[in-house]
């Protein structure tokens, strides 16, 4: 795989990518790279579309007051998709943003709104989490772009977990010990992180996770950690555990 060019800026597009295409631009991105970024015709420019790799693009007029992109080669292949699911109780706007943004750092290949008992924030702007989604992941280099879904409640998340997925739930009452060495010993399988409100699983939720197959009840710590937060720590130790940050 070719190295990350952190120098040229990125775009997500929908359109097809091959040699020779023409991408069109939208009012949005052709004022971003034309007003903010102070592009100019010839200028490279990468976009990737989560299907087809990244490819070097350059800059063109299109008529007299458009913008697009013609397609020249391919500067990344695509990668497999990964499999690890991030269900997690809806935040307010800030600090949503934040988790959503983070999670595609992270790795998350879905995302997942899960209504608790204790979940403060009901309705979610599912535009606003695929619109940070986007702009996280033309900012780090991620070709893949993670799923947005539609919220569901907690029994639901739970009764759609198939057989063979780990779900992992971070849980402030369970004991503390080697978080690492509890991911790492887990059964072998896909993975679902499943993240709390601010005021943590109600002990029905947290009955109803401990019966399951397949579950791993996580510590992160002796202190209490605001859930974006979590959300980030849980996603690392995943990562490092059983995830893409291995050798």
């Amino acid at each position: 795989m070719a190295a990350y060019d952190f120098r040229a800026p990125r775009l997500f597009v929908e359109a097809p990518l091959a040699t020779g295409a023409e991408v069109p631009l939208s009012r949005d991105q052709a004022n971003y790279l034309k007003n903010v970024l102070r592009q100019k015709a010839a200028d490279a420019v990468l976009v990737f579309n989560g299907r087809e790799g990244e490819w070097r693009a350059r800059l063109q007029a299109s008529g007299r007051r458009d913008l697009a992109l013609v397609v020249e080669a391919m500067t990344r292949s695509q990668p497999q998709a990964g499999d690890l699911v991030l269900a997690f109780a809806p935040l307010k706007h800030a600090r949503l943003d934040y988790l959503v943004q983070k999670a595609v750092e992270m790795g998350a290949t879905r995302l997942l709104p899960m209504l608790t008992r204790h979940t403060a924030v009901a309705r979610v702007n599912l535009d606003r989490m695929r619109a940070n989604v986007i702009e996280a992941a033309e900012q780090c280099g991620i070709l893949s772009v993670p799923a947005v879904e539609e919220p569901l409640p907690f029994a639901r998340v739970v009764a759609g977990l198939p057989p063979e997925r780990v779900a992992v739930f971070c849980d402030e009452e369970a004991e503390q010990g080697d978080a690492l060495a509890a991911l790492a010993g887990a059964p072998a399988g896909p993975v679902t992180l499943l993240i709390g409100p601010e005021g943590g699983f109600a002990e029905e939720e947290r009955r109803a996770l401990i019966a399951r197959p397949r579950t791993v009840r996580l510590s992160l710590g002796p202190r209490v950690l605001r859930a974006d937060t979590a959300s980030v720590a849980a996603l690392a130790l995943v990562q490092a555990a059983r995830g893409d940050w291995r050798v």
